[in-house]
């Protein structure tokens, strides 16, 4: 699924979705798959790959899988299982 506009799912997909804005993921909400978007806010359950700039967790939000990202947030009681990897890394500011 290739979108240029947000996306809320609330339901169950299972596959690829690539978005240029943002795909907010509802407590009822289960994908499986790889996400390619610019922020990923996950109420529900994420199982698979995820490229973004911006992932958020809230509380009672899970995701399982492997996220490639500038900012990771996890909420209290928000769950992240698997690996993660900071994108733009040497673009950081360093501390002296």
């Amino acid at each position: 699924m290739n979108l240029t506009c947000n996306l809320y799912v609330d339901g169950e997909f299972e596959g690829v979705i690539n978005s240029q804005k943002d795909v907010n993921i509802g407590k009822q909400g289960h994908i499986k798959g790889e996400i390619v978007t610019q922020r990923l806010v996950v109420q529900g359950y994420v199982e698979g790959t995820v490229n973004a700039q911006r992932v958020e967790i809230k509380a009672g939000g899970k995701l399982n899988g492997t996220v490639e990202s500038t900012e990771l947030v996890i909420e209290a009681k928000g769950i992240f299982e698997g690996t993660s990897v900071v994108k733009n890394l040497d673009t950081l500011p360093v501390k002296s």
